[in-house]
Order: C-alpha cells, then structure tokens, then sequence
C-alpha cells in the first residue's frame, strides 16, 4: 500500500506535496526524507534521486517495484489536484494516478509561496551531511490505555475525574517481573518510541527487546492519547455530547505525570521494579522525578522500586532562562487573534510562530550558519522585505507541519507543565531532595546545548550521590539528544550492562 502526505497548501488554496512517499518497497539503504535506517523508517521518496516526482497537469501513473522505480524528472513540491487518488496495486507494485487539475488551479505559483514550496526541497537534500534533520518520524496516538481506577488527585490538590496514560510496550516481561526499561518522552514526543528513538530499539540495541521490556508512556495532557484539554470533561451532563476540558484543564505538574506512570507500572503492568529510566529534555525531567520518587528503599523493600536512571539534557529545575523561552513561545499564541477571541483552539497562526520559536532554541548557531548562511531564494532580493531567506523558509515550514499533530491549548498546558520541574519543591530544597537518592546514575549532556546548558548537567551529577557524567559530542544542540542515537545508544548500553 501507499501513503501520501499532502498536507501543504499555497495562498489558493490548493494542495501541495508535502513529501511524496511511500512504505518500505524500494531497496535504499537510508530515507531520503529523515535519513533514517530502512527498518525504522515508514515513508520513503518515490525516486532515488534528488526530487519527487511531479503528479500535476496530464495524468501520470508511476510504477514502483521492490527492485526498480518508474522516475520522472520534474521538481517536488508541485501542485496537486484536489481529487489525487492513491490506489492499491498487485504484490510488490504501487501504483499512483493523478487526475488534471481544474482549469483555476495553477501548476505554478505567482507569489512567495511557489517560491517558498520550490526552495524547500534543499532541506530534504539526499546529502545527510547538509541536511537539518526533522527529530521525529510519524506520530500517532497507537497503544494501549490505562485508566486510573479512582478519581486521580493533584498535587495542587485539584482532581481528575478520569485520568488515562496511553502507552506502548516492546518486548516481554520476564518472570520476575523486573526486566523492565522505562523511556520517557520530551515535549512533542508520543509512547511510539520507534518513532524517535527507533534507531536504539531492537534486539542487540540499546533498548534490547530480547532482554528488556520496554515501556513508553504518553504524558498526562499530551494530545497523544492520554488526558488533556481535548479530552472530554467527566460527569459532563450537557446535550451535546460532553464539553471538552479546553484552557480550563487543570495545572498538571511533572510529579503528577511521573505519580500516575508509577501507577500505571504498579497496578496495571503488575511490574515488580524498574531496571532503568531513561529519557531527554522534558524525558529526563521525568526521569529525575522518577529516581526521587521511586529511587529510595521504602519500609519493608529490600531495593527501591527503580533501580537505576538516565536523566539526558535537562537540570534538577526549570530556570528563569527556560521558563523565559515557553514564556515568549505562550505569548506568540496568546497574541494570534483567534485566542484573543476565545476561539483558543483556533489559535493555529500562533501555534506555529511558537513552534518556529522552539525550534530555534533547540539547535545551535553554527548549525543554523552551516545549513542556510545567508542564502536566499531564487528570484528574490539579496537583502529587504522581499528577500526570501532560507531560513525563512524552513522555519515557517517547521510552523505549518507542527500544526497537523499539535493544537494551541495542549502545547501552553505542556510548556507549563514543564515549567513546573523543581524536585526540590516542598521537599527541604535540591540539594536535600537528590541527597536521598540512592540509586546509581548516569547523567548525560550536550556540549552544544544552548537551552538545557551542560553546566546543569554538572550540578545535576555533583548532587546526586551515586552518578556519574558523560557528554555528548554535537554541533545539534538540544536536539542531539534525539538527533545523535549512535552516542547516546552506546552510553546507555554500557552503561545497563555494568549496572543493575
């Protein structure tokens, strides 16, 4: 089978290819769109050259088989007819037809966004080394729901009628029970870890999933399955099918998305202790809660029920400088007009402006310098309001595809959820709350990290008694964390393999 993505569209209106990819049936040993191992990767282009192949004007049918492809030659990003269909084929071939366009519909642009949707294909340039590369493959809500059997307190003392965590598990649960791996994800992340950490999950890797069981967690009020303010509200007795929660969901912290993963792992997977925790970013914030609330031997245990942790590009606390950055990221949505209005759903403009936002944040100078320079596109002045600069281009690309998996509401609620992370909080401070962790530790950084800096991470490893520091060679910032899976793979690994 196929799957198109093509969810770009011009001023018009009308539809442009977004990507133009398929399932795994050629035989290349990378994708040409995120770069990542056949095996891990679930859309690949339609060529093995440099472009898409173009599905507008007359119709055009493109056969691909397991060990030859039917190329044309015209650019990617064209402009679709409305009424493309994609249809199955026999074993082992695909088959696409496009039928023409309507006479109104242009096969080229007259304004900046022709120009824009033509200069994006140099950020999907089959040359990794030039490349920046997206962080996350396809995102879903697929797993499994857990649902807190009573009423889910707070710790601001407001309560959940219904809390579920949708979840995903690779591997088996031995007899013991405590063959288990916990990975937590980051801001925009999901429980399909395949989808982000693909590349470290397997037998053999990493995530050993011929040894380990490995359980992946939604984060309570993330829009991927678990509560959030899309959910609809419990004991909503109204005629039109329930209200959702919206900006009236309640302040969740990391404590309390880190308290209902504990039990979901207690009470639902029946797990006896945790070999590990790992995660990065807003993962390893969890990660840091997880080893205070489940790192000390309680009262009749003879280990804690998490027996070891690692905590990637993250402090003990979000800072001023952190909680500065969601801050002007929450005031971008704030300002778009439809939040103004109380359409806070609508609020998309401003969604995406924030997303631009963060995603400068999580990379660094010298990469941005190495990918766009000053260039500029085709047909546009070198400098002035009508220059179109390539980075131009690639942020408000990175704004309008976050909009297709995230909405306004959800990402304030995340932001501040992070904002929250301080394990010293209402426990004597940092220092004593880390004090009483006892188990061992391996805390990794960045050495480009502009947003998390690597001297959290050293104060992080000096607090905790038993831990240790390793850092991470990158010229990708924050995103290394994802973007470097080689290194911090291969950090893990040793790392479980030396403890228990």
């Amino acid at each position: 089978q196929t799957q198109a993505s093509h969810d770009a569209h011009d001023n018009n209106n009308n539809l442009v290819c977004d990507s133009c990819c398929i399932h795994v049936t050629a035989s290349y040993n990378k994708c040409h769109v995120c770069y990542k191992k056949k095996k891990h990767c679930r859309r690949w282009r339609w060529d093995s050259g440099n472009e898409c192949c173009l599905l507008s004007g007359t119709t055009t049918t493109t056969t691909t088989t397991a060990t030859a492809t039917a190329r044309t030659t015209r650019c990617m990003y064209s402009v679709l007819a409305r009424n493309a269909t994609i249809k199955p084929a026999k074993s082992g071939v695909v088959t696409t037809t496009t039928t023409p366009p309507p006479a109104t519909q242009s096969v080229l642009f007259k304004d900046s966004s022709m120009i824009a949707a033509n200069h994006r294909k140099q950020f999907f340039s089959t040359d990794k080394e030039s490349a920046m590369e997206d962080e996350y493959g396809e995102m879903t809500s697929d797993g499994k729901t857990y649902t807190h059997d009573v009423p889910f307190v707070l710790e601001n003392g407001q309560v959940l009628p219904k809390a579920e965590l949708r979840y995903q598990t690779y591997g088996e649960l031995n007899a013991a029970k405590d063959n288990v791996l916990v990975v937590c994800h980051a801001l925009t992340g999901n429980a399909s870890l395949h989808s982000w950490w693909g590349e470290m999950l397997g037998p053999g890797l990493a995530f050993d999933t011929s040894k380990y069981f490995v359980v992946c967690s939604n984060i309570l009020g993330s829009c991927y399955g678990s509560t959030s303010p899309m959910s609809v509200k419990e004991n909503d007795n109204s005629n039109n099918g329930g209200d959702i929660y919206g900006v009236d969901f309640p302040d969740i912290s990391v404590r309390d998305t880190v308290h209902l993963q504990l039990c979901m792992l207690k009470n639902d997977l029946q797990v006896n202790s945790i070999k590990c925790v790992i995660g990065g970013s807003f993962g390893g914030m969890q990660v840091v809660e997880f080893a205070v609330q489940g790192g000390t031997t309680q009262e009749g245990d003879s280990e804690p029920f998490v027996r070891s942790v690692i905590p990637i590009a993250c402090g003990a606390a979000h800072t001023a400088w952190q909680i500065a950055i969601s801050e002007v990221q929450r005031q971008a949505i704030y300002a778009d007009p439809e939040w103004v209005a109380g359409n806070y759903g609508g609020a998309t403009q401003g969604l995406s402006v924030a997303r631009q936002i963060g995603m400068v944040s999580y990379r660094t100078p010298v990469g941005y310098v190495q990918k766009f320079g000053r260039k500029v596109a085709d047909g546009t002045p070198a400098y002035g309001s009508k220059a179109f600069w390539s980075v131009k281009s690639y942020l408000e690309y990175q704004g309008q595809k976050f909009l297709s998996r995230f909405d306004p509401i959800t990402y304030v609620k995340m932001t501040e959820q992070m904002d929250t992370h301080d394990v010293g909080r209402g426990r004597g401070g940092i220092p004593q709350a880390l004090s009483k962790v006892e188990i061992p530790a391996l805390v990794l950084g960045i050495d480009s990290d502009v947003l998390y800096p690597l001297y959290e991470q050293e104060e992080l490893a000096a607090m905790l008694p038993n831990s240790q520091l390793k850092i991470i060679n990158s010229d990708a910032g924050h995103d290394g964390f994802l973007l470097e899976q080689d290194q911090v793979g291969s950090h893990i690994t040793e790392f479980l393999a030396t403890h228990d």
